[in-house]
Parts: C-alpha cells; structure tokens; sequence
C-alpha cells in the first residue's frame, strides 16, 4: 500500500515543526526527496534544518515501512505542517524505486525543482541552498559533489575511498560522463530533466541509480554543474552499504554502455534543452 500523507495542524506550537509562521507555508517551489529506512534518529532533526534553511523547501520522505517507527514519526510531523509529506510504501523495495516513486508524487504535485538527499546527514542540509541557486541559474542538475576541488569526505576508511573514487572513475570512463562524482545521491533538478526520462526503465539501486539518472539526462542533452561538499559518515544509524550494492553497480555501468552502443559525448552536459 502506498499512502501520502499531508496535513495542517491548527496547534502552531507543537513541536519543533511549525514554530514559525513560513514553516507553515508551502511555497511549491523545491521539493526534498528522502528515502528512509531505519532512521527514527535522524529524520526529525532533518526536517527540521531543512524547513528552517528556506520556505521555499518542502519535504517528502518516502518510508519503506521502517520497522523503528520512521514512517510513524514522519507521519506526525506532517500532521504539524503542508510542507512535510510521507509516501509509506509497504516494505523493503529498494533505494531508487523509493526515489522514482518520490520524483513521480514531485511532478504530478508541480513543483519546478526536486533535490534527492539521505537522511543521515552525510548530506548537510545548509548545501541545499546552493545546489537550488544552481539549478535555478546555471545547469539543469546540480550536484553536491565530493570529488572536486573543495569537496571531500569525513572519518571514511581508505577503502572505502578507494570503492568510492573508483566506482565514479569506472563509470566516467565506460559511460563518458561529464561529471566527476558519479555514484553522489545530493542532487538537485529542473522538473523537465525528470520528465524527459522514462523511469520505466531505471532499474538500478544504490550507487548505479545515482549514475544511471545523470547518464540518461547526459543523454538528454542537459546541463550539470557541481558544486564542492563535504561529506561525514554518518553518525546515528548504520549504513545501508553492502557487496551487493557495488557489484550491481559495475555490472549495471558495463550493460548501459553494451545497450547504447557508441559512446555519448561528454561535450552534450553543456547544453541545455529549451525551457
């Protein structure tokens, strides 16, 4: 089952959502999409800094029945505020099902930009900000980015590093994408760069999504731009991370590559579709 869940609480003063008066006040303009699984200790404070960051931010979490209470407690924040919805979908499906289904409830809804972000603060909501202004001014995705000048990453183990680094060098080369991080989640879009992709047939998870959804927009001919971030491990929680999640990863870069035959020059990320 899926349900969306949104409401407008007259209590103003519940809580840490809907304190202030434009936290109650959705302006329609960038939607935030968080898949949640297991993230009762972060998402409150999440939302939170996000409302707080600008009321042009709303929120959507889309919980994969988190067995902590993820979804029950999404669902009482929203209850305070229009500007916090949930999409409780009913079990475990997988990190870009979660966001294709929060990308598709983003367009239907209207809005003109859509960020994606984890809910563990590897992602640091105050970059928000910036890859908006981005989107809204320069490129047709932005991309908080941790392998160019300025970016990085925090309390990371080597190997981890070197998975990371060279998952985006693989996929750069295979695929000739005109991007330097390539597997990073924090990103921010035009609603046309959705709408041009078919997202029945996305079928990735984990890093291969994030590198699939840039593929096909390069494909597109749409514009990218990152910006520098960095990026701690998370805190609270525990990582989703696993073998499966790289192996899929590499075997999905190498059969893009073999289904679209030649490769598709990086020169088209500096164009741009008219809008």
């Amino acid at each position: 089952m899926i349900e969306i869940s949104s409401f407008l609480s007259t209590d103003t003063n519940a809580g840490t959502i809907g304190t202030h008066s434009h936290q109650n006040e959705s302006q329609h303009h960038c939607l935030i999409v968080i898949p949640t699984y297991n993230e009762v200790l972060n998402i409150e404070r999440l939302i939170s800094e996000i409302l707080t960051l600008s009321p042009q931010f709303d929120v959507l979490v889309v919980d994969d029945n988190s067995p902590d209470g993820t979804g029950d407690r999404v669902a009482a924040l929203a209850t305070k505020t229009p500007r916090v919805q949930l999409l409780r979908r009913a079990g475990k499906l997988g990190l870009g099902t979660a966001y294709l289904a929060g990308f598709k409830e983003a367009l239907k809804q209207g809005f003109p930009y859509i960020c994606e972000m984890d809910a563990d603060f590897s992602h640091q909501p105050r970059y928000l900000l910036s890859l908006l202004a981005v989107a809204e001014h320069e490129a047709d995705v932005a991309i908080g980015s941790r392998n160019i000048l300025g970016g990085g990453v925090e309390n990371w183990s080597p190997m981890r590093q070197f998975i990371s680094k060279g998952g985006s060098f693989y996929a750069r080369t295979i695929l000739n994408l005109g991007i330097q991080d390539c597997t990073g989640g924090f990103k921010c879009f035009r609603a046309q760069v959705l709408q041009s992709i078919d997202f029945a047939m996305i079928h990735s998870n984990g890093y291969a999504f994030q590198i699939e959804m840039s593929y096909r927009a390069q494909e597109k001919g749409f514009r990218f731009k990152e910006i520098p971030i960095i990026f701690p491990d998370r805190v609270a929680g525990r990582s989703k991370m696993s073998k499966t999640i790289v192996f899929e990863a590499a075997w999905r870069v190498l059969n893009m590559r073999l289904q679209t035959g030649a490769y598709k020059p990086a020169a088209q990320a500096s164009l741009s579709l008219p809008h």
